[in-house]
């Protein structure tokens, strides 16, 4: 069962992975069971998608202190709205949503029985994961796809719903893929309110229920916060114009650094 704070429970963590391989380094595995406080952690895994994504992520789950890695396919709206999908996702400490493209992903479960049950069982302390296009799944603001640039363009970017489980932070993942810093600055020009952070190969992020991140795994995550934004010219912009932007703060966040949405500090044990 989740764990529980203050007689009532806690948000579970959010937990978006960057990369194409859907594979976990063991350090990402072993922080993902310390956080689940059930002495017998259990998992499942969503492969969400037309066809059926191969990986290890149950193999590596289960190397580092799971007890159990169910795996269920939903490949139709159709199978986002069955009972026994919604029954197989309860007393799980942990889902993991694997699939490659997030409008895909989106177009099946968005607004289903699934996507409901999702954003309850975070709300109640189960921890969401999101490997590859399922991690960009995970914010309010879901970037779909986009024009490959290093700078930011009127129409360099799709956005969709994503599942709702954070709107503090904006995901993109395979960040280390030219043409990705681009399509999240256009992004954020649509939506200032937000932290956009793209997310390397083999690199996690852990969001946990107060709105701190901590990296982990082998890469890094790029961190974009526009709190401080003086200028965006988006809004006179024609199609396919180039976008100032002026004030924003970019943190590089290597392996072990954190980000706190509350005070929008960054740091980690060298510096504070």
């Amino acid at each position: 069962m989740p764990s529980q704070g203050s007689g009532k429970f806690d948000r579970g963590y959010i937990i978006p992975i960057g990369g194409c391989s859907h594979s976990l380094y063991d350090d990402v595995a072993e922080q993902i069971r310390s956080v689940c406080l059930n002495a017998s952690a259990a998992a499942i895994i969503l492969n969400v998608g037309q066809e059926k994504v191969e990986h290890k992520l149950d193999k590596t789950l289960l190397s580092n202190g799971f007890e159990a890695c169910d795996e269920v396919e939903v490949r139709s709206r159709q199978e986002a709205n069955d009972e026994l999908v919604i029954k197989r996702m309860l007393e799980k400490d942990l889902i993991v949503i694997v699939g490659e493209r997030p409008l895909q992903i989106s177009t099946i479960i968005g607004g289903t029985p699934v996507a409901k049950q999702l954003r309850k069982l975070n709300a109640d302390g189960v921890h969401i994961a999101g490997s590859y296009g399922a991690a960009a799944l995970l914010s309010e603001h879901m970037i779909a796809g986009g024009e490959d640039s290093i700078t930011p363009k009127q129409d360099g970017v799709t956005m969709a719903p994503g599942l709702g489980l954070t709107n503090r932070f904006m995901l993109d993942y395979h960040f280390e893929q030219p043409g990705r810093l681009g399509r999240l600055l256009t992004a954020l020009s649509y939506n200032p309110f937000t932290i956009g952070v793209g997310i390397d190969e083999g690199s996690a992020l852990f969001i946990s229920p107060k709105d701190e991140l901590q990296v982990f795994g082998k890469g890094s995550a790029t961190l974009i916060d526009p709190s401080n934004l003086q200028y965006s010219s988006m809004g006179t912009a024609g199609s396919g114009d180039l976008i100032s932007l002026f004030g924003l703060q970019m943190h590089i966040l290597a392996p072990g650094s954190r980000f706190k949405a509350s005070d929008h500090k960054a740091f980690d044990e060298h510096w504070a």
